[in-house]
């Protein structure tokens, strides 16, 4: 008699099945570990820019903080290296820009503007303001990440569960 090797047809289906199962139960957690990282680098991205103001304002900026993070990343005259890490300096090449002033990273628009009053100018007669908001939000709500976040110069994150910039409800 002959022996014939090999799986049939519903073991294979049997298979296939057991894997898709799988992976239907393991991709929502995937999705979700990937939108929590994007959201530790989004308030991570915001720390670095009160800290690079800090430096800025008591360095370079003669008491005022920078009004965009392209001054923010600008070196003073006969310096070589900005306040901010090339990452979220707009005139680094290879950085997704958002807007005039804003930058995609981790699936975040990332940006910053000035407000208050207007301060001393800077190091480079750049005019200051009194204070900055910076803020970061999801591009596409829901999947890269699900709450905005927003700072101002006291340096508190504030968290939005909408995805919106104007969280009222302080990060722990």
């Amino acid at each position: 008699m002959p022996k014939d090797d090999g799986f049939t047809l519903i073991e294979l289906l049997i298979v296939v099945a057991i894997i898709g199962i799988i992976a239907a139960i393991g991709v929502p957690g995937l999705l979700r570990a990937r939108m929590s990282a994007n959201e530790a680098t989004a308030i991570a991205s915001l720390r670095a820019v009160h800290s690079a103001q800090s430096t800025y304002s008591s360095s370079a900026g003669n008491g005022g903080y920078a009004t965009s993070l392209t001054i923010l990343g600008t070196p003073c005259a006969g310096g070589t290296h900005g306040f901010i890490s090339p990452d979220l300096w707009p005139s680094t090449p290879g950085v997704t820009l958002n807007g005039a002033t804003g930058i995609i990273k981790s699936g975040y628009d990332t940006d910053m503007t000035g407000n208050g009053i207007a301060g001393p100018d800077d190091c480079n007669s750049t005019p200051t303001n009194t204070s900055y908001t910076a803020t970061a939000v999801p591009v596409s709500g829901g999947t890269t990440g699900q709450r905005g976040f927003n700072m101002s110069a006291a340096g508190t994150i504030f968290s939005d569960p909408a995805g919106g910039n104007a969280g009222t409800t302080p990060i722990s």
